[in-house]
């Protein structure tokens, strides 16, 4: 028998709290194991632990999650008195049992054999501050993301060197557009009118360049975008119409005109300064990337030296500049650039600190990979889900790929959280850092696909401004692109327009919300993406990914519909639906 892939840890996010009541367990198994059975008690039901005989009363495990190698078991189970002790019975497709227990699998004989000491899992205790929680209304909010120097700008008296709106020529990495907080405010009722509930801004304080990553000062709004009034004015405005507002912390480095880097590049080592950054020789002060490993810098950036984040100095100062942001500016959330290189006793801090003043403050990691270290619930609320956002891209690129191949992915990006995570998750398809959507995807049928299944998994989804007009661009600077205002106020993009609205109210309907369980309905080896959300199986959505058309049984209310007609879903296909009673 292969017990291999068969694990568990008392913790993390094998066990753990799904509130104040109700503990969530996950087993790992291969595909070998057929059924699993948690068997679980009180440890003290029978008196001290170790003093009398103990066994727990079993509960059944439901298959929760197939991945390629592997298969989830899970149970949410009520310990009554906040503890639970256990061990899984497991049961083999040749029909024979073991058990695994916490330093490995045995005969299920074990338990009975009282001369010996069993390592059974024991979750100590359902402590209330331990709990993993994200601010509720994150999990059903809609964000939109707003590269400030490309939306829109309106006159506001600033002279700056900027470009034409509409000219593209010549376009840069340095290039400047101008756009500001009153061309923002100027469009509030276009971003209602689409349906977004958030607003994402990236980094808006002052800096040298167009995406202000460079931070010279974190405590004044960027004068090319605006004033910290104008940008209080514009959050309230926000607020009233009910979006939810996050900004973007660039505390993993700064940039070269910030007063500490100025001060150590003015004084070197007696500088009060130098222990803010990662200085490893004399003479560091010169041109060029930092391959050289003279100073530690974003990506061997000469122009953004790296912060220690590690320093307490370093953590004070930027704990006062995001208490800052929370009381002048009153943000909802805010958005760590680089979090994974950002220490986490630096986010452990933060978090008391800042949930202090506003605890449904949302903190949200930029983290490419697995970021289950960041999220035990006390440093970031959430991360940006890239892994989903490459799994649907690599799904739709990638022709011999099938529907199994699919679930299994989605799956793994599922399966690296707690629950209320995966709830929050910040799920999105295109951003500032890679090629737009319309680009990747290469067809509308293709874009539309996408959308539909950003809209309608679970998370909190975000698109990228310009996205709800299928806007083009490659790679940075073209995905950066100016909005084109002209177009869409002519009526040009107006039909991808009510597309994207119309897949942002799906997401709005009571039958998507984020909560809601993912079901997949079908598992074979064609290209024919189904699933359902929630317990009851109405709402489902057909994707055809399919090179043919191919027949859908459609037996109820139409949500979103694209080249579906009378049971018949075209390839490049989408049909959203809710059943019938």
């Amino acid at each position: 028998m292969m017990y291999e892939g068969i694990s568990h840890r008392c913790g993390y996010n094998d066990c753990y709290c799904l509130n104040e009541n109700e503990l969530r367990i996950n087993l790992h198994a291969n595909r070998r194991v057929i059924k699993a059975v948690l068997v679980c008690e009180d440890p003290y039901i029978n008196g001290i632990s170790g003093a009398s005989f103990w066994d727990g009363k079993p509960v059944e495990m439901r298959l929760s999650s197939e991945m390629a190698f592997e298969n989830i078991y899970s149970v949410t189970v009520n310990p009554p008195y906040k503890r639970l002790q256990y061990y899984f019975l497991l049961t083999f497709d040749d029909g024979s049992s073991m058990c695994l227990l916490e330093d490995g699998i045995y005969d299920t004989s074990i338990i009975r054999r009282n001369e010996l000491a069993k390592h059974f899992f024991k979750f100590a205790w359902m402590n209330d501050s331990d709990i993993c929680n994200p601010p509720k209304w994150v999990q059903d909010t809609i964000w939109y993301q707003i590269f400030p120097d490309r939306f829109r700008r309106e006159e506001d008296g600033y002279n700056g060197n900027f470009k034409k709106w509409d000219d593209m020529s010549g376009i840069d990495h340095k290039s400047l557009y101008g756009g500001n907080i009153k061309g923002v405010v100027s469009r509030l009722d276009y971003l209602e009118s689409l349906g977004i509930t958030g607003i994402y801004f990236n980094p808006v304080f002052l800096s040298r360049t167009n995406h202000r990553y460079d931070t010279t000062d974190y405590e004044v709004i960027d004068p090319a975008f605006g004033t910290n009034e104008e940008f209080v004015e514009l959050v309230r405005k926000a607020h009233a119409k009910g979006f939810k507002i996050m900004i973007d912390a660039v505390f993993n480095h700064s940039g070269t005109d910030f007063f500490a880097w100025k001060d150590v590049l003015k004084n070197g080592r007696d500088s009060e300064f130098f222990d803010w950054y990662y200085v490893n020789d004399e003479d560091f002060n010169k041109k060029g990337n930092t391959k050289d490993g003279r100073f530690y810098s974003f990506a061997f950036v000469a122009e953004m030296p790296k912060l220690n984040t590690n320093n307490p100095k370093v953590v004070s100062y930027f704990t006062d500049i995001c208490k800052k942001w929370i009381e002048e500016f009153d943000i909802d959330g805010i958005r760590f650039d680089v979090g994974n290189e950002i220490s986490h006793s630096f986010i452990k801090h933060l978090n008391i600190e800042l949930k202090k003043i506003k605890p449904e403050l949302f903190l949200l990691g930029e983290i490419w990979t697995d970021s289950a270290p960041y999220l035990d619930g006390d440093e970031y609320d959430s991360v940006m889900n890239y892994p989903f956002m490459q799994v649907i891209g690599n799904f739709f690129r990638d022709k011999s790929l099938n529907t199994g191949d699919f679930k299994h992915k989605i799956n793994y990006c599922y399966s690296m959280y707690k629950q209320q995570i995966n709830h929050a998750l910040f799920n999105l398809l295109d951003s500032h850092d890679v090629s737009r959507l319309i680009n990747m995807a290469g067809s509308y049928d293709g874009f539309i696909q996408q959308l539909t299944l950003l809209f309608t998994m679970p998370g909190s989804p975000c698109i990228y401004y310009g996205t709800e007009i299928a806007l083009e661009g490659e790679n940075d600077p073209y995905n950066r692109r100016p909005m084109p205002w002209n177009d869409i106020d002519s009526g040009k993009y107006l039909n991808t327009f009510d597309d994207v609205r119309t897949l942002i109210n799906v997401r709005k309907h009571k039958s998507f919300k984020s909560a809601n369980e993912l079901v997949w309905e079908q598992d074979d080896h064609s290209r024919l993406i189904h699933y359902s959300r929630g317990s009851d199986g109405k709402p489902r959505v057909f994707i055809n990914a399919n090179e043919y058309d191919t027949d859908v049984c459609v037996d109820g209310k139409i949500l979103f519909s694209h080249k579906y007609a009378s049971g018949r879903l075209e390839k490049g296909g989408v049909v959203v639906f809710v059943k019938e009673q």
